[in-house]
């Protein structure tokens, strides 16, 4: 059954449309109220308005939400295997393998994260989205490791929030090729869609792209590769395979951002979300969630050479 929500504009400053609908009801994530907007489902003074920027700037204003009942979605579950590190009634904290997409989309229409999720609980159907319900981050395809499915709305706004507003504690671990220029470091460049392909991602010119931020500590140092610590600060596509290749030292494996032919025996790039820090819905103190690291990573680290040893990894 569809819903309508109305909420009276009598703020003194303006604001734009998406923002205001999503901090005045509960339980719509942004992301949500702008999937509505597109749609038609939102008015002003009995308008329909399909800007999600539109600015609301006149007291007394009236703002109506239709929110639909979730629409069954055609994506059908799979009992696949997946790797549950911790659930409640709000989340399932999942250690992804590599090679499984996140959600459906152009190719990929079985065999994804979603797919298996729902094929665990039908629960998540409708919230987030219809191609990508549950979903509160993503990883690569190829990137292992800690990520979340949110279980209720509530949960899914609680958890995106955090990642949106940069709360959140992201560690992963990396094998890149070659030395960094320092041990440790910090790589503050901004990331933008590369123009000469649009595939990928790329360090971006002064002005533009999107603020990046990534701190490194190496762990062991090989002779030919380095094992890192990395952590985000910020949440951009690609972004440490990108910022690492800037530096001149290249994700192993990633054959779209370092060599195309991989130095060492892995089918894959050696990235591994290894630690997430969050607050769940309703707590006050980050709870820290770790995965496992793969065999066949653990495999590569021990063949590297009498240099470094597999440890605190």
């Amino acid at each position: 059954m569809n819903t309508t929500q109305k909420i009276v504009f009598e703020e003194e400053l303006p604001s734009r449309l998406d923002v205001f609908i999503s901090k005045n009801i509960a339980n719509l994530s942004r992301s949500r109220v702008q999937d509505l907007i597109a749609d038609g489902e939102v008015t002003i003074d009995g308008s329909i308005v399909k800007k999600n920027s539109f600015i609301l700037d006149r007291t007394g204003q009236l703002i109506s939400v239709n929110i639909p009942s979730p629409k069954p979605i055609d994506i059908h579950p799979e009992r696949l295997p997946i790797n549950i590190i911790f659930e409640n009634d709000d989340v399932i904290v999942i250690n992804k393998q590599a090679g499984m997409v996140m959600h459906p989309s152009a190719g990929h229409n079985s065999g994804t994260l979603v797919n298996a999720a729902l094929g665990y609980t039908e629960f998540i159907a409708g919230i987030g989205g219809k191609q990508r319900p549950g979903i509160v981050h993503r990883l690569d395809r190829d990137t292992s490791g800690v990520v979340l499915v949110a279980k209720n709305d509530n949960a899914h706004q609680w958890l995106q929030k955090q990642f949106k507003d940069r709360e959140t504690e992201k560690h992963y671990i990396a094998l890149v090729d070659r030395h960094p220029p320092t041990l440790n470091g910090k790589i503050e460049a901004p990331i933008y869609r590369d123009p000469n392909n649009r595939k990928k991602m790329a360090v971006a010119p002064s002005g533009k792209g999107k603020k990046a931020i990534t701190i490194f500590h190496t762990k062991e140092k090989h002779s030919r590769h380095s094992l890192l610590d990395v952590q985000i600060l910020t949440g951009r596509t690609h972004q440490i395979r990108v910022h690492l290749a800037s530096i001149g030292s290249p994700v192993t494996g990633d054959t779209v951002y370092g060599y195309a032919t991989p130095t060492v025996d892995i089918n894959r790039h050696f990235l591994h979300a290894k630690t997430l820090g969050i607050r769940l819905p309703g707590e006050t103190t980050m709870r820290y969630f770790t995965a496992d690291i793969p065999e066949e990573l653990i495999y590569v680290i021990r063949n590297l050479g009498s240099k470094g040893e597999c440890n605190g990894v």
